[in-house]
């Protein structure tokens, strides 16, 4: 009695555990040290003994009020011991309980068998995925959109529901499974009696045979053919992003669940706007006057036009930025800005007049370059712009 470890610790659970808790350590701990998972393996054999054992008093009301108050020397005689000893469980004995812990699909996913219990509702055959391209352009992405695609796939027979029978009599429960879909096997190993459950091979998991398949669908449940779909697209998706929609895609064979609907995004270009991230990027050009004399001129944006003011003197490569005009983020309230790069056009071709006039302007100190020329050549990264149009 003295090596015994107590019981408590055994399960890792606290005297004031409920009968729930005691269960769910039980489960763990007896999953862990299976000997279906640890073959040959003699100490985690005992670990097995040692936490049914602590199980078979823990979860007995009557035995686990005698051992709070007497310890292991109240079990004596109470049927607790699993080590062989006199009055002790057999493993065939803690394997017979596994039922009341475990359930049936603990036999199932354990033991290597086809699934859980009443295997008759895994009928069919889960659809393929469907995956379509959506193109999209920059106002739909600005502000979501709802689009309306057709779509070739498998769709669900009208003609028998999806359940691949000609009629109602056409469909029999499995003589074999008894509609289960499972079949469940005894055997005996050197611990004890095993207990197996399989897919049924008569039905292969369905639980019903059909006796006449559907003259539409030839025993499917469904048909190639073509479906309008709504697409609820939310704003601030990107090029390359793939969205799912649940139970959307091809429909699955005799009744079995559909497949998803996989949308990969495909950005269009904007004819006048360049995105940057959750930024978009419009180059403006003007012409020399324009610049040197200041103007109003409207520039396009994601919705439609704005006009913004260009200061006397502006540079070519000055950045302004338009506050919330870009891009918003998925999924978030963040949203970028459109920023208006200048570019100071020069005219190719002159007149004689033209020329004349400029002539006369070339040698003027006030059009040659001063000491803030300079700054900005050292200054002239993209990037760099852009923080001038923040500051």
């Amino acid at each position: 009695m003295a090596n015994k470890r107590d019981y408590y610790e055994v399960l890792g659970v606290s005297k004031s555990a409920s009968a729930d808790e005691i269960k769910k350590a039980y489960r763990k701990i007896a999953m862990q040290f299976h000997p279906d998972r640890n073959p040959g393996n003699k100490e985690a054999e005992e670990k097995f003994k040692e936490a049914a054992e602590a199980y078979d008093v823990l979860s007995s009301a009557d035995k686990k009020a005698q051992y709070d108050r007497f310890g292991h020397a109240g079990m004596s005689g109470a049927g607790a011991g699993y080590g062989g000893g006199q009055g002790g469980m057999r493993m065939e004995d803690i394997f017979q309980n596994f039922g009341d812990v475990f359930g049936d699909d603990m036999f199932g996913s354990f033991f290597g068998g086809g699934g859980g219990r009443g295997g008759g509702s895994r009928r069919g055959t889960r659809g393929a995925n469907l995956r379509v391209k959506l193109k999209m352009d920059f106002a739909e992405i600005a502000n979501g959109a709802q689009k309306k695609i057709k779509v070739k796939k498998h769709v669900t027979c009208n003609v028998c529901s999806g359940n691949g029978a000609k009629d109602k009599g056409s469909v029999q429960t499995c003589n074999t499974c008894g509609g289960s879909g499972q079949v469940r096997k005894v055997t005996n190993t050197f611990l004890g009696q095993m207990q197996t459950v399989t897919t049924c091979p008569t039905c292969n998991g369905e639980g019903v045979s059909i006796t006449q398949k559907c003259t539409n669908c030839k025993g499917e449940g469904r048909v190639y053919g073509e479906e309008t779909l709504t697409l609820d697209i939310p704003a601030g998706v990107q090029d390359g992003m793939q969205l799912s929609m649940s139970g959307r895609g091809n429909a699955g064979e005799r009744g079995g669940a559909p497949g998803d609907l996989l949308i990969l995004i495909e950005e269009e270009k904007h004819p006048h706007l360049k995105r940057q991230d959750l930024d978009v990027v419009y180059h403006l050009h003007i012409s020399f006057p324009e610049a040197v004399l200041g103007t109003s001129v409207e520039v396009p944006t994601i919705d439609g036009k704005a006009k913004i003011k260009i200061p006397a003197g502006t540079q070519s490569g000055k950045v302004f930025r338009l506050k919330g005009k870009g891009l918003p983020a998925f999924q978030s309230y963040e949203k970028g800005d459109e920023l208006v790069e200048v570019n100071v056009w020069s005219p190719q071709h002159l007149s004689n007049e033209e020329k004349d006039i400029l002539e006369k302007l070339k040698n003027s100190s006030n059009f040659k370059p001063g000491p803030e020329a300079k700054a900005m050549r050292e200054e002239r990264s993209f990037f760099d712009k852009i923080k001038d149009a923040f500051s």
